[in-house]
């Protein structure tokens, strides 16, 4: 309630009319902040719905559009239809962040709905160097969601905010604590594993950011690792190596062309249920090797690879088609040497 006359308090605060792109939740109580913005004429930046498909949206508004589009625009259907999708390699730079909440404290301590989305944007764009430790940080609520919070409830992770808005306020917070500094992933537990499936641009963020050295293991991965160094896993495991029947890998190289395949391969071609998928937009830079470490750290090592980095593609072969929409959409997001890569099923399909 009064949410579009507390939005209109953002056009009297100096870091909104400097903010040359702002981000603000996708959320009903927010839509007059997101019609001010574009009406500001200024880049407006929308996370996708549970980030499902890539981290923002950017709202790109018809040539010459009037109030009525603009507000059109900044509806849930307006996203859909005025947006085009920014990744974490969008080299987005934002301004100004406005998150909603649960119940804030004029200290700036925040309670979210208890999901974590709106920290894990911000520690996302933290990563993606889309915000600064100054980034100011806005939320819009009801007088009555403006309560003490006790600091007990707060982590690490939690995102604190610097102006508080509501229809009869504009509190400035003074927060001195600080805001995430990225994603915590030693604090994640093996339940994440569940929405690093649901959000494949975080898995994207946690590959990227092993490759450059960050650790990246989760909580339950520590005791996991630490077991499986004991002398009794490591005797199992060469146990079960020795064991393991060896595959007959074959490869052959022609031209700028790299095949390689594992023994199952002739059996099941011969099936007629081989799926095909397509990875594109792979950057020169990137080796086979590179992209094979990929797949197997996302899970989604095919039967046989067809490498065509000339091409900058390639053609990855699954036994089913099932196996085949899994490691699409495992790998959607998936961002190698700066390019985010284009993966979809194949449009010729082999027996």
């Amino acid at each position: 309630q009064g949410a579009s006359h507390a939005a209109t308090r953002l056009l009297c605060l100096q870091e909104f009319k400097a903010a040359n792109t702002v981000k603000i939740n996708p959320d009903a109580p927010q839509k007059n902040a997101r019609f001010l913005t574009l009406e500001a004429r200024k880049t407006l930046l929308v996370p996708t719905p549970r980030l499902r498909t890539g981290l923002f949206n950017k709202i790109v508004p018809p040539s010459g559009a009037t109030k009525e589009i603009l507000r059109i625009c900044a509806t849930s259907q307006g996203i859909k239809d005025y947006s085009v999708p920014v990744g974490l390699d969008g080299k987005a730079r934002v301004d100004l962040v406005v998150v909603g909440s649960v119940a804030v404290s004029e200290k700036g301590w925040r309670i979210g709905k208890g999901e974590g989305y709106a920290d894990m944007e911000y520690a996302m764009m933290v990563s993606m160097g889309a915000v600064q430790a100054d980034t100011p940080v806005i939320t819009i609520v009801h007088d009555c969601q403006v309560v003490d919070i006790a600091e007990e409830l707060l982590d690490d992770h939690d995102l604190t905010v610097d102006y508080i808005l509501t229809p009869t306020r504009t509190i400035k917070t003074n927060c001195k604590r600080p805001k995430p500094q990225g994603i915590i992933w030693h604090k994640a537990t093996r339940k994440s594993y569940e929405m690093l499936e649901k959000i494949p641009i975080l898995k994207s963020l946690r590959y990227r950011e092993k490759q450059t050295g960050k650790d990246v293991t989760l909580q339950d991965e520590h005791s996991d690792l630490a077991n499986a160094n004991t002398p009794a896993a490591l005797k199992e495991k060469a146990m079960a190596e020795n064991a393991r029947p060896q595959a007959a890998m074959g490869s052959a190289q022609i031209g700028q062309h790299y095949v390689e395949s594992d023994s199952l391969s002739p059996r099941l071609e011969g099936s007629g249920m081989i799926t095909t998928v397509y990875v594109g937009n792979i950057p020169p830079s990137i080796r086979v090797s590179e992209l094979k470490c990929a797949l197997r750290e996302f899970h989604a090592t095919p039967l046989r690879l067809n490498w065509q980095g000339a091409q900058h593609r390639a053609f990855l072969d699954y036994k089913d088609k099932a196996t085949a929409e899994s490691a699409v959409s495992s790998l959607k997001g998936l961002s190698l040497g700066g390019n985010t890569l284009r993966v979809e099923l194949a449009k010729n399909q082999r027996n």
